[in-house]
């Protein structure tokens, strides 16, 4: 099992694009009731139609899901996912907010923008992590989570269904942790241990 970073964890942020429901539906089925951090998610999903990850995630997970709202203070213990269309944004005061700015790396939302803004409002106190995907989404926003000394996570590519954009993030940044789904949800349960 991973140690335990030296900064107290008090949010995650995960993206993903192709392969990404299975893969965060792995990782996250394992998590307990009683969860305490805050998940935020960026799943890439075709723009114009409505999105179904909400009641996908709800019916398999023991935590609270929801797609997060523009204003929405975030809670403990809740998986929050960008809604099709909007950029998801964390603001200083740990709410957030959702914008039509142009694409980022062709996707909007974008976890590039999602892990970035999380970063200046988390600063040392966020995980990134980064799962399979086709394209190089995340990878940026994960660099920059390290430069502000958050915990940075990458599924590995032997893994992965799609391995770009983990292998994307290996070549941007070295991250702090290359891992298997099974053992980042060791970790995750071992980061929600030291978060009280």
């Amino acid at each position: 099992m991973p140690a335990a970073p030296a900064h107290r964890i008090e949010a995650v942020v995960i993206g993903a694009s192709a392969g990404g429901v299975h893969a965060l539906l792995d990782l996250l089925s394992g998590l307990p009731a009683g969860f305490r951090l805050p998940i935020l998610a960026v799943l890439h999903l075709p723009e114009g139609r409505d999105s179904l990850l909400v009641e996908i995630f709800q019916n398999r997970l023991q935590m609270a899901v929801r797609e997060a709202a523009d204003k929405e203070s975030i809670a403990p213990g809740t998986l929050y996912f960008a809604g099709p269309g909007y950029h998801l944004s964390v603001e200083m005061d740990r709410s957030f907010s959702l914008s039509c700015e142009p694409p980022v790396q062709y996707a909007r939302p974008s976890i590039d923008v999602l892990m970035a803004s999380a970063a200046d409002a988390y600063g040392a106190h966020l995980a990134g992590i980064l799962l399979t995907g086709a394209n190089f989404d995340g990878a940026a926003g994960l660099a920059k989570i390290r430069r502000r000394g958050g915990l940075t996570v990458v599924q590995d590519p032997a893994e992965a269904q799609a391995p770009t954009l983990p292998e994307a993030a290996i070549r941007t940044l070295r991250p702090d942790l290359i891992l298997t789904l099974d053992s980042i949800r060791s970790l995750l349960l071992t980061l929600d241990g030291n978060s009280c």
